[in-house]
């Protein structure tokens, strides 16, 4: 193949050249400088943006400019006579190490556009996504939040859906640089689908429950839970709690109904637990009306497939891990071991800490 590729340039060059009245050192010099590889920039590597429309030739001069290619003549020669001036896709393309004219050309014919690693992690809000993807430079965030204020993307999935919260899978993609905000929102949702596809269907059981309260069930789960093991505890104690009518009493959903309102300033207060709005999950029996965050995988799974459990009540540790309880006097026996007496005790140690740092002085 190789050969084949020399013996056409040769033949091209020969044609072009010496047809010319150009000599064979001429031939030489080109065949050389198209197939040597190059590096005419500093570092190991450089992104050159090709804006969209630009002609071959104005591709070839910026290519140079910036130290990819040695030269334009003898690329443009090669790229009209040779390959009869075919398209070069725009966009940014990275460049690392020395590479032959000809090497950059076929990537420039290919489109291999550089990809930006970007990594979205579970539990964020529609906003908090937005954020995360405008800080890592993927686009404005007001742009991708007015894309992920758009249901369309999941009609056929959730009739119900007003926006695409719940739906923005968590996971690494890789985005070309100024991808657009609904190229974005389009590929997060179909990640949602193909992972829901292959690793959450094949867990349903005979009577699956609608993808809409799956997907807010494991919301919940996603702001609750901190180790992957209690995923399917925690989505049994919500889903007995469902089944008998109980409230829920998930502080998460209250948060995100303040954080709608705008009102959220970090602090959770005993007068939010007991007013009546509609995320507040202490009043209102049930579901929330809409999931509170994107979950991840396991706790899509676990929501699908809640572990069997007679527990009703759970209280964190405040290491990660919680005790599930039966009845409300193992819960409450718990919730003051784990919550009253455990901060008890650390405000006195940090109290005691500070007064020795300061050397006992009161």
């Amino acid at each position: 193949m190789k050969r084949a590729l020399r013996w056409s340039l040769w033949i091209v060059l020969v044609t072009l050249l010496v047809g010319g009245g150009i000599g064979g050192y001429a031939v030489r010099r080109g065949w050389r400088l198209l197939t040597t590889p190059y590096q005419g920039f500093a570092g190991e590597e450089i992104f050159v943006t090709i804006p969209p429309g630009s002609s071959g030739s104005a591709i070839l001069s910026r290519l140079a400019a910036a130290g990819v290619l040695p030269e334009t003549r003898w690329t443009r020669l090669w790229l009209v006579h040779r390959l009869g001036d075919p398209p070069l896709h725009a966009g940014e393309y990275r460049f690392a190490g020395p590479a032959a004219p000809l090497d950059i050309i076929a990537k420039l014919r290919r489109g291999e556009v550089a990809l930006h690693r970007v990594t979205v992690v579970e539990g964020l809000t529609l906003t908090e996504t937005a954020e995360a993807l405008a800080t890592a430079g993927v686009a404005g965030s007001e742009e991708l939040l007015a894309a992920f204020s758009r249901p369309g993307l999941v009609a056929d999935l959730d009739p119900e859906a007003t926006n695409l919260e719940g739906y923005l899978f968590p996971d690494t993609y890789h985005f070309p640089r100024a991808p657009g905000a609904e190229a974005v929102a389009a590929e997060m949702v179909g990640n949602f689908r193909r992972r829901f596809a292959a690793d959450v269907e094949p867990l349903a059981p005979a009577e699956a429950p609608p993808l809409r309260t799956l997907v807010t069930l494991a919301s919940l789960v996603e702001k609750e839970a901190r180790l992957d093991e209690e995923r399917p505890l925690i989505a049994g104690v919500y889903a007995n709690r469902l089944r008998i009518g109980m409230t829920l009493g998930a502080d998460p959903t209250i948060i995100y109904g303040l954080k709608l309102a705008g009102t959220w300033d970090g602090n959770l207060k005993r007068h939010h637990l007991t007013e009546d709005a509609p995320y507040n999950t202490y009043r209102r029996p049930g579901l929330p009306p809409t999931p509170i965050c994107s979950p991840g995988l396991g706790s899509l799974q676990a929501a699908m497939r809640p572990a069997a459990t007679d527990a009703l009540y759970f209280v964190s540790r405040n290491d990660g891990s919680h005790v599930f309880s039966r009845t409300l006097a193992e819960h409450s026996r718990a919730v003051e071991r784990w919550q009253r007496q455990y901060w008890r005790e650390r405000w006195r140690r940090e109290r005691e800490e500070a007064l020795a740092a300061r050397g006992g002085v009161r």
